[in-house]
């Protein structure tokens, strides 16, 4: 992940509403919701939702599939794993151990291609 990518994903989720899509649908897993049941769920109303989701999908936090008639909107784990990974990338003064733990729970491995933890 570059860092402009990093600045545009911290940014989205530094909005409230787009921190609340983003956490329900990571909570809503593979199978996603659509906009309309994110705007019930979360009493936003659709057009300002609809900003909120571009924003999101701008960043690359969120991935849009149409289904049919109704588009599915569905976390990008793989855009958060990679932030973390960036905000991690030189952790710890050169003891990747201290950064395992964290590094376990978001699915990814310590050391990075450059060798640094």
């Amino acid at each position: 992940m570059e860092k402009n990518d990093a600045l545009y994903a911290l940014a989205a989720l530094g909005q409230e509403t787009r921190l609340d899509v983003f956490r329900l649908l990571v909570k809503a897993g593979n199978e996603g919701m659509t906009a309309g049941a994110i705007a019930e769920a979360l009493e936003v109303l659709p057009n300002t939702l609809s900003t909120h989701l571009a924003g999101l999908s701008r960043s690359g936090l969120v991935k849009a599939e149409r289904e049919g008639r109704s588009i599915h909107y569905r976390s990008n784990l793989d855009t958060m794993q990679q932030l973390v990974t960036y905000l991690l990338q030189d952790c710890c003064g050169g003891n990747p151990e201290l950064c395992a733990p964290i590094l376990k729970i978001v699915g990814t491995d310590a050391s990075q291609e450059d060798g640094s933890c």
